[in-house]
């Protein structure tokens, strides 16, 4: 498959967009920094390993990490952006065999991570029918997004991704209003509003804007999400018991993994009931 088409199908670019932890140097135990709190049982700081984490890269207590109160581990994902780092930008040089490697991955891995989510978005952008009208600007960005992770370290970290994020969310923000527009009857607009412990049971939300939108703690059970725009909503511990996530637009596995719901709970296609659900 020559490079210029597999940039080109979304099915290439979304299987190198998941976690794949065996190839990965354990960067998201190392490069992250994380302080004591609900999430993280104990802090440290960027480029200090975990103590849970094992000679081999695994973590010796993945299989209990909400018990031993490392919630926060089972929420992040780092979109295939770890094994990115270690297999193709430094080529399967780790940092313990070679330190020389250790500070530039550790300031590569959060850039690359960056880049692999606004991959997600543009492909789940490119998959909306509704996005028709902008589609030739999203394969560019797709394109634009492609060589970048392919780039050395130098060319990341010389990138100014906050511009690119920037550059890519005006599409997406496009491609989400003509989905949403789609959607008939009065559309909710709850960008960015602060519905921390929100009462939403039941609520229709088809079509309606929750960017950026604050649910902590909501109670979403049997709501209508079908073509709600949910980039950066904030879904930690929302109640999610029997709603209709199908065709939520923007959706991340991380936000679902944050969240709680049941065996009642429709989601697309793309992602996965969490095992603590």
């Amino acid at each position: 498959m020559s490079r210029k088409s597999r940039t080109l199908s979304i099915e290439a670019v979304r299987s190198g967009l998941r976690a794949d932890c065996a190839n990965c140097f354990g960067l998201c135990c190392v490069a992250l920094p994380f302080a004591a709190s609900a999430d993280f049982a104990v802090g440290k700081e960027a480029g200090r390993p975990c103590a849970n984490l094992r000679e081999d890269f695994s973590c010796g207590i993945h299989a209990r990490l909400r018990e031993e109160g490392f919630a926060g581990c089972t929420v992040f994902d780092c979109f295939g952006a770890g094994q990115k780092v270690s297999r193709t930008t430094f080529d399967g040089r780790d940092w313990r065999r070679d330190p020389a490697t250790a500070r530039q991955m550790f300031q590569v891995f959060p850039l690359m991570r960056q880049l692999h989510e606004l991959l997600w978005y543009v492909t789940e952008a490119l998959a909306l029918p509704a996005a028709t009208p902008v589609r030739g600007e999203l394969r560019g960005a797709l394109r634009r997004l492609d060589r970048l992770t392919a780039g050395s370290a130098e060319t990341l970290l010389a990138t100014d991704v906050a511009a690119v994020r920037d550059e890519v969310n005006a599409l997406l923000l496009r491609a989400g209003d003509l989905a949403r527009a789609e959607v008939p009857g009065p559309r909710r607009n709850h960008r960015g509003a602060d519905l921390i412990g929100a009462r939403l049971r039941g609520a229709d939300l088809r079509g309606a804007s929750l960017r950026g939108a604050l649910l902590i703690a909501a109670d979403l059970t049997g709501a209508d999400l079908r073509t709600a725009d949910l980039i950066g909503a904030d879904l930690r511990d929302a109640r999610l018991d029997g709603a209709d996530l199908t065709g939520a637009l923007f959706l991340t596995q991380a936000q679902l993994n944050a969240a709680r719901g049941d065996a009642a709970t429709r989601l697309p296609a793309t992602l996965t009931r969490p095992a603590h659900w």
